[in-house]
């Protein structure tokens, strides 16, 4: 048994049930491509792309020479009131990406960090405006923006905020989730139905004045709570009602954006331009902890008001524009431009909801959903015991099939290698079957 092992129970494990996985570790050591290694030098095919982070495979040659080269030359600089060149080139290279008028980036460490600065520009935009009563804010149930106090907040997943409702912020509202298996069990791609969903945020708008409302923030597909894709218009008519009423629309692309969805931002997939867009994630394809808000020209400049020589945002973290992880961020762009990433992430969609939808007559399956490179199978539960065929596919998986999956309560989450090999998923597909064919 290795050190790792031994001394396995020093380490609290995150969104992790702890006892059951120190009975059985599942360890990994060392990954390449899209295989992970474990300690005993067991390969694993990696049906995650990380946690919807590697999408151009692991330890990608370009992005490890980058870090060791930026690492040995400027390991750390202070971002207050200085800065490095690797952070402003990487501003420069992703908002150059970005939709157009989005023009600007504050960098973060994280998704949930990603979330929170976005919510605290948007309520320091209409107060640098004169309207400082909007200081609601609108998520979505089944929303994930993180764990950190604002982004549970708006977010609407229910196991993470229980514990902690007493302190979450106040002044929020949730509109409605868009998942509906009653109508749309098995669609592909958009589902057809739930469009008026939308009209919640109207709702919330009347109840509150929308002149009160600052920001709604809704991911353009959700992930963690299930891949849940918005039905066919919903984000157009998001759009339509936040500019009726002053209100910023943040997009929480920290999954969606890089390749996910085909395209450098889903905003560009959906057609639908935010104010604010949140990533993460596949800013440095998970090599580095990095996140980044993105917001229009007309919010940046607000804050720009008052004597040049004071702090515009009290606001940033010590390792905002990492030097390291912005080297790291600058080459996972450049690979994303020289493979022609994007493209290969289109070219795969089709191919990957066909497997996808093989499930949908399985025994066991009550819904299949996808969109872009994300995709779920989520089962019936087994009377009195929720969660558990889903946490049992995770198990036999890594253990017989030699695949790593992952599974939210009873849904089995799909997040492929945006440069995914055809051949390799039918083949994790195909060991996928099995397992479920093996449950009761």
């Amino acid at each position: 048994m290795s050190s790792a092992t031994t001394n396995l129970d020093a380490y609290w494990m995150p969104f992790t049930a702890n006892r059951d996985f120190k009975a059985k570790p599942r360890v990994i050591s060392g990954a390449s491509g899209h295989h992970y290694t474990t300690e005993d030098g067991t390969k694993l095919y990696d049906t995650f792309s990380g946690l919807w982070t590697s999408g151009i495979g692991h330890c990608h040659p370009k992005i490890v020479e980058a870090v060791q080269k930026q690492v040995a030359t400027l390991d750390y600089c202070m971002s207050f009131q200085t800065t490095n060149d690797k952070a402003i080139a990487l501003a420069e290279r992703i908002t150059a990406m970005a939709p157009k008028g989005i023009d600007h980036c504050f960098f973060t460490n994280s998704g949930s960090e990603s979330v929170d600065t976005a919510l605290k520009i948007a309520l320091g935009y209409h107060r640098a405006r004169g309207e400082g009563n909007r200081t609601r804010l609108i998520g979505r149930e089944k929303g994930y923006h993180g764990v950190n106090f604002g982004g549970m907040s708006v977010g609407g997943i229910v196991p993470n905020r229980k514990v902690f409702s007493a302190a979450l912020i106040p002044g929020v509202d949730h509109m409605r989730h868009t998942l509906d298996i009653g109508r749309n069990a098995f669609s592909r791609g958009l589902p057809a139905h739930g469009i008026e969903l939308a009209e919640d945020l109207e709702r919330l708008c009347a109840l509150h004045d929308g002149s009160n409302i600052a920001a709604v923030i809704v991911e353009p597909v959700a992930g963690s709570a299930g891949v849940i894709p918005p039905p066919a218009g919903y984000l157009e008519r998001l759009r339509e009602i936040c500019d009726q009423h002053g209100i910023l629309l943040i997009f929480d692309e920290v999954i969606a954006a890089f390749g996910r969805l085909g395209h450098a931002f889903g905003a560009e997939r959906f057609g639908v331009t935010p104010d604010i867009i949140t990533t993460a994630k596949g800013l440095t394809n998970g090599v580095i902890p990095m996140g980044a808000v993105l917001v229009r020209d007309s919010i940046y400049e607000a804050f720009m008001q008052g004597p040049e020589h004071m702090i515009e945002l009290f606001h940033g973290y010590t390792y905002s524009g990492h030097p390291v992880a912005a080297a790291a961020g600058l080459a996972t762009m450049d690979v994303y431009k020289e493979e022609g990433t994007f493209e290969q992430a289109r070219g795969l969609e089709q191919h990957f909801e066909d497997l996808l939808h093989s499930f949908d007559d399985h025994k066991h399956v009550i819904d299949v959903r996808n969109f872009g490179l994300m995709g779920s199978i989520e089962m019936a539960a087994r009377e009195g015991a929720p969660g558990a065929r889903g946490a049992e596919v995770h198990k036999k998986c890594f253990w017989d099939e030699n695949l790593v999956v992952r599974a939210g309560m009873d849904t089995v989450q799909f997040s492929p290698f945006l440069n995914s090999n055809p051949d390799e998923m039918e083949q994790s597909f195909a060991g996928i079957r099995r397992v479920l064919d093996s449950l009761e």
